[in-house]
């Protein structure tokens, strides 16, 4: 089983610009990431016009395109929300060493809470659960998790590699 690392806040507590760092960073010690992200509203990834998008506007439950760069798969899920092992079973676990999560605070998997300042303390208690293994904040606070600093991803990057090395072990 690969190893599962959700990356859990609030809205605009800046997830997706810490994992656009984390992603680079782990690229560049050798470390072959994958990424899910959870989008809570309505989401379209293709563009309205293109040949994919009217596919499956035309009703295709779903549309895959490729190209010799890269492939994608658009699934419709009208009755039910897809599980988290059932995404995770549609990635090539072959040709990766972890799967970030975005998102995905209530979902047993281990988990880096952000919390910044400005947001309420008692806000903190809301994402943390036993599966949180470490808080990356902007400030000092009194928390029983390792405390990384979230202005400092490359020493998240660092937490992430070590913690990754004992899950395959």
């Amino acid at each position: 089983m690969i190893p599962l690392l959700a990356i859990t806040a609030f809205s605009g507590t800046g997830k997706t610009t810490l994992l656009k760092q984390l992603i680079t960073i782990m690229k560049a010690q050798g470390i072959r990431p994958g990424l899910i992200k959870h989008a809570h509203h309505n989401m379209d990834i293709d563009i309205p016009g293109k040949d994919s998008y009217e596919l499956r506007k035309a009703g295709a439950d779903q549309v895959m395109v490729f190209n010799q760069q890269r492939w994608a798969l658009m699934t419709e899920t009208p009755q039910q929300q897809p599980d988290l092992q059932f995404l995770t079973s549609r990635m090539d676990l072959s040709s990766l060493d972890i799967i970030l999560l975005e998102g995905f605070k209530h979902e047993p998997v281990a988990k880096i809470a952000l919390w910044r300042e400005g947001e309420r303390e008692q806000a903190l208690d809301q994402l943390l659960d036993e599966h949180v293994i470490a808080v990356a904040s902007d400030r000092k606070i009194s928390v029983n998790y390792p405390l990384l600093d979230l202005n400092n991803p490359q020493q998240i990057a660092g937490f992430i590699a070590q913690w990754l090395q004992k899950q395959i072990m």
